[in-house]
């Protein structure tokens, strides 16, 4: 089947894409207020790396076909930004909770549409522009400047969301040159391998119970690369991709119930409005090409 008769099949599986990442970022909070986030991170991608290398070995031509670039230097910097981000992420997790790291993270789509020019040299009309500027008011509402002390600890998902967008800007050039089998690969590869010899200084002894956790932080994190990757292949981006805010959704019912947080009036009127934001610059690509 086409694409374009799988949209339903691709709407269920963002949907459950995103429910497995909102499960992902719990545990990774879980365990990361009691070990080193750098540590955390590390054995996460461990697992991903040796999922990343089962798919390229399944692929035509096998690993070495998948590893093959002519820009090793980019798709390094991909991996890394991307391991980086992660735990910029995770760390902004324990110290804001779910709730309020993914209410500022979920900025990052308007940031991808406010960098594409500079670094993709594309074309970003006034219409676009209002709505970045309009989304950047939303975290304006979030963080509330100068209405009450201002909690530095946001800017860390913000710097996340910033990150994040570089990395979707670079794997966009990727594309130009590299498959996304080898764009792929050099995103487990590379990640691994920084977070090796960063986290590797951090190792710290776990328990029973949170080895279990880790487990399943792992599979969690391997199923929801497999779920995005099946998403793809049945539906166009551009018509699952606003479902990806589901996730924001499921990560704060999650830190509702099970972390005791709770949503403050400002952070649901904030999201409402970068989500809205958000939703008109992908319907505004959508509709240039």
């Amino acid at each position: 089947m086409t694409q374009s008769n799988n949209i339903r099949l691709g709407v269920t599986l963002m949907m459950l894409t995103t429910f497995v990442f909102a499960l992902q970022d719990g545990i990774s909070r879980h365990l990361a207020e009691a070990y080193n986030v750098y540590m955390v991170v590390m054995v996460r991608y461990w697992f991903f790396a040796a999922f990343v290398v089962a798919i390229a070995y399944r692929q035509s031509g096998g690993v070495r076909a998948a590893a093959r670039t002519r820009q090793p230097v980019l798709q390094a910097c991909r991996g890394i930004l991307l391991a980086l981000e992660v735990c910029v992420m995770v760390t902004g997790f324990t110290l804001l909770g779910l709730v309020e790291s993914h209410a500022a993270f979920a900025c990052y789509p308007l940031l991808v549409a406010a960098l594409s020019g500079p670094i993709l040299g594309e074309t970003v009309g006034w219409r676009r522009w209002v709505a970045i500027a309009i989304g950047f008011v939303g975290v304006l509402i979030i963080l509330q400047p100068g209405v009450s002390v201002f909690n530095p600890y946001a800017v860390v998902p913000l710097v996340a969301a910033l990150m994040f967008a570089l990395y979707g800007l670079l794997t966009r050039y990727a594309a130009r040159q590299d498959s996304t089998a080898t764009s792929f690969f050099w995103t487990g590869a590379a990640g691994a391998i920084t977070m090796s010899l960063i986290g590797v200084w951090f190792w710290e002894a776990m328990t029973g119970s949170d080895w279990a956790w880790m487990g399943v932080l792992c599979v969690t994190g391997v199923a929801g690369h497999w779920l995005l990757i099946r998403c793809y292949e049945v539906a166009e981006a551009s018509a699952v991709q606003p479902f990806a805010y589901f996730q924001l959704v499921f990560a704060a019912a999650l830190g509702v119930t099970v972390f005791g947080e709770t949503i403050r009036p400002n952070v649901a009127l904030g999201v409402l409005v970068i989500v809205g934001a958000g939703l008109f610059t992908l319907w505004r690509e959508r509709q240039k090409r």
